[in-house]
């Protein structure tokens, strides 16, 4: 498995922008996609964001669509997630998840290592 490690949330006001970075650690990172996740209090983890190991492709949900970025550096094995237009019901905990396949995509199943989350706060 590979070790991630998120950074980079906090507070934020609606329409500010915040970035959070995931470093990892461990096995190959470049071949694969990476994903970014997120859960707020009471609701169940939903997907993000999700870029290919290869060409770098990417897929987002409606909810982030033109408002979120999602990048990697491969030479740094790190993948970054820039959110902005901010809105409070962007707050939640949030994940990056390595995919087991070269082109990821929302489903839970085919990511097998997690981060431990960073708190993303949207005040109105």
């Amino acid at each position: 498995q590979v070790q991630l490690v998120e950074s980079g949330g906090g507070l934020a006001q609606a329409g500010g922008s915040l970035r959070l970075s995931c470093a990892a650690s461990g096995r190959a990172f470049s071949p694969y996609a990476m994903g970014w996740f997120r859960q707020a209090p009471g609701k169940e983890r939903e997907f993000v964001a999700a870029i290919s190991g290869g060409l770098g492709s990417t897929y987002y949900a409606d909810s982030v669509k033109g408002r979120f970025t999602i990048s990697r550096a491969n030479a740094k094995n790190t993948v970054y997630l820039q959110m902005n237009t901010l809105k409070p019901e962007d707050t939640a905990v949030y994940y990056c998840a390595r995919s087991q396949r070269l082109i990821g995509g929302p489903d839970f199943d085919e990511y097998d290592s997690w981060g431990q989350g960073t708190q993303v706060t949207v005040s109105s």
